[in-house]
């Protein structure tokens, strides 16, 4: 069988991939030397050697998720856990015995826009895993008993995540961004929709979209990679496509015309959760960077604007933050905290205050100073081990992510100043029409809930995120 080679990507003049870290300091910072290669089913291949230890990591990475399930929310997320449920010719627990024998990990989920299957493990069982894992990605079983005991654990889980607003607001805050929208659609499903899935579905949907022309094989360790190659190649060569391809499709854009609060009425609450923001970026933006570094000093660590007055000033919480949430189309930017029911209003005055010092103040050159410093600490440390960079090559597929992303960081930190920061922000913070989610006891907290825009009321016990159809 033949492949096509598509790159060859140099790591450039500081850093050669095979002999040195991915981060000898900040300054040098660079991403490794891999390969690319296409072979002719359409499977993506990414092939990177890293030597400092005898471990390799491998992942399938599928162009699938929550925003595929339309009518039956949860189906990408019990399909991706379920590839772990065995194979045709294994099951469950022959697997499990197979990698925890041997010390490896076995991991799989699905996301909103990609689906993932994990391994990590020793150079020297390389041979007995990695077709294990090529046979658990091109043969899954979905055995019936199995995939129903996952089905209710799943729909338990759904039944008491509610208990804790934490572990929702998120969730409702892009049903509220996104409406009816695919990167609207709650990547665990609903107790119903859950409670629905069948195994036929489950067959149908990875038929569907578990396909080499839809996939990538990342493969970061110790290897020779014209030997790993060859394996990759036999393992995975004769995986075929049924059907058309499916096709990009538009996930939908954020919905701020006007400022708006979705109120969800939890009665036990004593406390509130809530998120303010709007829409972001993709995560394959120009300004993905840059905007790190700005988030860091608005809200992305514990000397943050928001954490200090929130938290250390005014001891209305004990934590508040900021975070830019990227897509591969689009994204949302969200200031996250909770705080007791009573001082809703105080917390909720002061977040948008503080929120409000990015155009009032603006940022000096010695703030943004001190967030470069510790964007540099914090940034490369992420991509150190094979696990970590296999997972930014998959991300990198998954949202078509150019190298030259990482391999500039440096610059885009460094070259970043206080009349840039100032129009990033303006660009890229979203400032009016500001949508707000409030988890908490709607009879407490209704009267603040009104100040900041339309109120829509939801209860916290209604299966779903989103409002009852009217």
């Amino acid at each position: 069988m033949t492949y096509t080679k598509i790159a060859v990507l140099a790591a450039g003049t500081v850093l050669a991939a095979a002999t040195l870290p991915a981060t000898a300091t900040a300054a040098e910072f660079r991403l490794p030397a891999f390969e690319t290669v296409k072979l002719p089913n359409g499977l993506t291949v990414y092939l990177m050697e890293r030597h400092e230890v005898p471990l390799i990591s491998v992942r399938a990475v599928v162009k699938a998720g929550a925003v595929n399930d339309a009518a039956q929310p949860g189906l990408s997320n019990l399909t991706g856990d379920a590839l772990l449920l065995g194979t045709t010719s294994r099951n469950k627990k022959a697997i499990d015995e197979a990698f925890d024998f041997r010390g490896a990990r076995l991991a799989g989920g699905a996301g909103a826009e990609a689906s993932t299957v994990q391994a990590n493990f020793a150079r020297k069982d390389a041979a007995a895993l990695l077709p294990l894992f090529a046979e658990i990605v091109q043969q899954p079983s979905f055995d019936e008993a199995e995939l129903a005991k996952l089905r209710d654990r799943k729909v338990i889980g759904l039944k008491q995540a509610k208990e804790a607003p934490r572990n929702v607001v998120n969730t409702y805050y892009r049903a509220m961004l996104f409406g009816s929208a695919p990167y609207g659609i709650p990547a665990s499903g609903t107790v119903g929709s859950v409670s629905a899935l069948k195994q036929a579905d489950v067959r149908r949907y990875y038929g569907q979209f578990y396909r080499p022309d839809n996939a990538a094989i990342v493969v970061v360790g110790d290897f020779q990679k014209d030997e790993m190659r060859r394996q990759i190649e036999s393992l995975f060569g004769a995986w075929k496509a049924a059907g058309p391809a499916p096709q990009q499709q538009d996930n939908g854009k954020v919905q701020a015309d006007r400022s708006r609060v979705w109120l969800v009425n939890k009665p036990d609450a004593i406390e509130t959760t809530f998120l303010i923001g709007g829409a972001g970026i993709a995560r394959n933006d120009a300004d993905y960077v840059p905007l790190q570094v700005l988030n860091t000093i608005l809200g992305g660590r514990f000397t943050s604007w928001l954490n200090d007055e929130l938290r250390v000033n005014s001891g209305l919480t004990y934590g508040a933050n900021s975070q830019f949430s990227v897509l591969s189309q689009t994204g949302t930017f969200a200031i996250s905290s909770f705080t007791a029911s009573a001082k809703t209003g105080d917390a909720l005055a002061l977040a948008h205050k503080t929120y409000q010092r990015l155009w009032d103040k603006g940022i000096d050159k010695a703030t943004l100073d001190s967030a470069k410093a510790y964007v540099k600490g914090q940034f490369p440390p992420r991509y150190e081990t094979g696990e970590q960079l296999a997972g930014l090559l998959g991300d990198m597929y998954a949202s078509n992510v150019g190298r030259e992303q990482i391999d500039n960081f440096t610059r885009d930190v460094d070259s970043l100043t206080p009349e840039r920061a100032k129009a990033l922000v303006n660009q890229h913070f979203p400032r009016n029409n500001l949508q707000t989610v409030l988890i908490g006891k709607a009879d407490d907290i209704r009267d603040v809930a009104k100040k900041y825009g339309d109120v829509t009321e939801l209860d916290i016990g209604t299966d779903g995120f989103q409002p009852a159809a009217k």
